[in-house]
Order: structure tokens, then sequence, then C-alpha cells
């Protein structure tokens, strides 16, 4: 019998940043639905929860991955979903958005956070860390 991997909720507007990290997941057992859109992911995960999700920050506006993982923590059929941001808002607008401590982590709302470019490696850890 074939155990079903967890699914992932991939939202960013960079169409290669999806193509080529829903690859990574994928080719791990990851059922992996992608967006470009904050919208139109959130209706897919009314329709479907996912076990997990990952977001750009900076999309339509330069908080779409903040609301989104606020969304997804105050929604008590969500509030469990692990939420990963990766941004390149550092080294593409120069913000600093990165969590010093656990507390700041907490406030974004997000389980983890990365700066892009993310390595594979470190990104499957922590989808692997974040399901266990």
């Amino acid at each position: 019998m074939t155990k079903i991997r967890a699914s992932i909720v991939l939202v960013d507007d960079d169409h290669d940043f999806l193509e080529m990290n829903s690859g990574i997941l994928e080719a791990r057992g990851y059922r992996v639905s992608c967006f470009t859109d904050v919208d139109q992911a959130w209706q897919s995960m009314e329709a479907e929860t996912p076990d997990l999700v990952i977001t750009d920050l900076m999309m339509k506006s330069l908080d779409s991955g903040f609301s989104l993982a606020k969304k997804i923590k105050f929604d008590p059929r969500f509030t469990d979903i692990p939420v990963v941001i990766v941004t390149a808002a550092a080294s593409k607008r120069g913000f600093d958005f990165n969590p010093r401590s656990q507390e700041e982590l907490e406030v974004m709302r997000a389980d983890a956070f990365f700066d892009k470019p993310v390595s594979p490696e470190l990104l499957i850890a922590k989808v692997e860390e974040l399901l266990a």
C-alpha cells in the first residue's frame, strides 16, 4: 500500500520559483499546488486543506505573505497548518524582515522564514521537520 504524502500549497508571483520548488517537493513525493495569487491560494485551501503552506512575502502588495500567514493562523480551520515564508525582500528591496527570535517569527505568524534563494536541502529539511 502506498503512503500518501502531505499536500503543500506554494504561493509566489515568480513562476521560476514555483516551477523549481514544486519540482523539488514533488520529487520527494509531496503533492504541490502552485498559485501566483494569494486569493486563489486561499480559495484552494478552503476547498482542500493543505498540510503546509510556503509563501513569498511580497506579491501584489508588500505584505501579501504576512497577510496570508495571519489569515491562516487566525482561521480555526487552518491554525495548525505550518507556514513557511520565503522572500527576496532583503536582496531586491533592501528590507530586513529576518526574524531574530522565536517571538519575532511568531509575530509574523510563520513557522519558518528563509531568504531567497533557499537551498533545496534546507527547504526540504524544514518541510520534513514541520510535517513530522
